[in-house]
Order: C-alpha cells, then structure tokens, then sequence
C-alpha cells in the first residue's frame, strides 16, 4: 500500500535518457562542499592559527625567559641560537631544539598566552 503511494507521489521522469542538468550535478556535490566549508572553519583554520601564533612565540624567544619544552621541563634560556636552546633546568643544563619549546611561562610557572600574529 505505502509503495504505490510512494510511486505516486514522485517526481515525473521527463525524457527518458534524458541527461541531467548542470544544476542537479552541482546540487548533489552542494552537502560534500558545505562539510568541506565546515570542517574548514571548525578544525583546519584554527589550528593553521596556532601553529602561527608557536612560530611567533619561538621568534621572540630571548635568554633569560622561563619556557616550558613540549617534554614538560620548565626552566630558563641560558643561550639561544637558529636552532637549539640551553635551558637551565635546576642545577642541570639541557641543550634542546629550539622547536620543543611548547610555551614560554612567568616567574610564577604560569603560561603566558601568545598574541594572535596581527595581519599586515
């Protein structure tokens, strides 16, 4: 009873054969193209965000500042170069690639929040 119903209630076919429109293609694409636009802005963007706001944190490091490394040592820049930092970490000295810096940190062992990188 509900298929014939259903049957009924459908569009006409038109031509048979007939090739769909440019319009119907793009419609079908539309969902794909939204969740595209949506993973864009939720998942992608951000985190291109972050990793640019990192980069500026590691530009503006400077001896004498508290970081903490991606490992989870806090400690203070004794030396710094393009690559690698020497971290007074108590009474040890590590040497560690200037990338494992995760966050530069106050005298309280609070993380300061880098600023978003200004457009131009």
């Amino acid at each position: 009873m509900f298929v014939s119903e259903a049957f009924a209630m459908a569009p006409p076919q038109g031509a048979a054969g007939a090739a769909p429109s440019g319009t119907d293609m793009l419609m079908q694409f539309f969902p794909l193209i939204l969740m595209f636009v949506i993973f864009w802005f939720l998942l992608i963007r951000p985190q291109q965000k972050r990793a640019k706001a990192h980069k500026a944190m590691l530009a503006a490091l400077k001896k004498g500042d508290y970081v903490m490394t991606s490992a989870g040592f806090v400690g203070r820049i004794l030396e710094i170069d393009d690559e690698y930092v020497l971290i007074e970490c108590g009474e040890a000295k590590l040497r560690m690639s200037r990338a494992a810096v995760g966050s530069l940190i106050d005298k309280d062992g609070k993380a300061i929040e880098p600023e978003p990188a200004k457009k131009k």
